[in-house]
């Protein structure tokens, strides 16, 4: 069965998530960091490139993962052939990324913020740290401690800034969220969006995504279709 083009749809946010190939060693160290803050620089200088809005990301040993807006429906697919032919050229091996990259469009005001944390929190799943915090290398430090010189082209979500009016009231709303972390149920149904790359929400936010973007967005019915009588 031919596979089916990548899920988007026109001013909506995407939340990707790439594996990468077992040759890769970016286990904390001072090469990964090297390594990181390349892929950091790469990062911003192709979403500016190629007009996009990174809202979150987060780099570790395993993954890539990310939260942008792009502005058309090939911005996400060359900013990742740009970051693989790069880290690929930096490390001088011929794959970087373990199969395709996984990608999901969460509802607004209900998703986004999930999906965010859920993206901040991958350092801890993996047992790197115990607090989203003590991993430098993701958009987190943005998030809770405001700016981050590194990243100076991170563009927080509309969904970020409805946590407070100020400044400080959103940060601190957002690291006491960041660090609850997400229910099972919500962790779940991000997992299995991103399995699927399917769409991320209410069945009504579904029916409208469903037409503006390029594809379905939910799985198809199983099975043969019934034999009208």
């Amino acid at each position: 069965m031919a596979r089916l083009p990548r899920l988007y749809a026109p001013a909506i946010a995407q939340l990707i998530t790439a594996q990468f190939a077992s040759a890769i060693n970016l286990a904390p160290s001072p090469a990964a960091a090297q390594s990181y803050q390349l892929l950091l620089t790469w990062l911003g200088q192709s979403a500016q490139l190629h007009n996009l809005s990174v809202h979150g990301w987060c780099l570790s040993p395993k993954n890539l993962s990310l939260l942008l807006t792009p502005s058309d429906s090939l911005g996400v697919p060359r900013l990742m052939q740009d970051l693989g032919r790069r880290l690929a050229a930096h490390l001088k091996i011929g794959t970087v990324f373990s199969g395709r990259y996984r990608s999901t469009i969460p509802e607004p005001e209900h998703w986004v913020l999930p999906s965010l944390i859920w993206l901040e929190r991958n350092p801890v799943r993996e047992g790197l740290v115990s607090e989203p915090s003590q991993w430098a290398w993701s958009s987190s430090v943005s998030h809770t401690e405001g700016g981050d010189a590194r990243a100076p082209w991170l563009q927080p979500h509309h969904d970020y800034w409805l946590c407070g009016n100020t400044p400080f009231d959103r940060q601190a709303a957002y690291h006491d969220l960041l660090n609850q972390g997400n229910t099972v149920a919500q962790e779940q149904k991000i997992g299995s969006a991103l399995r699927g790359q399917w769409g991320l929400g209410s069945a009504t936010f579904l029916t409208e995504l469903g037409t503006s973007a390029n594809r379905r967005v939910t799985p198809g019915v199983r099975g043969r279709p019934k034999r009208a009588i």
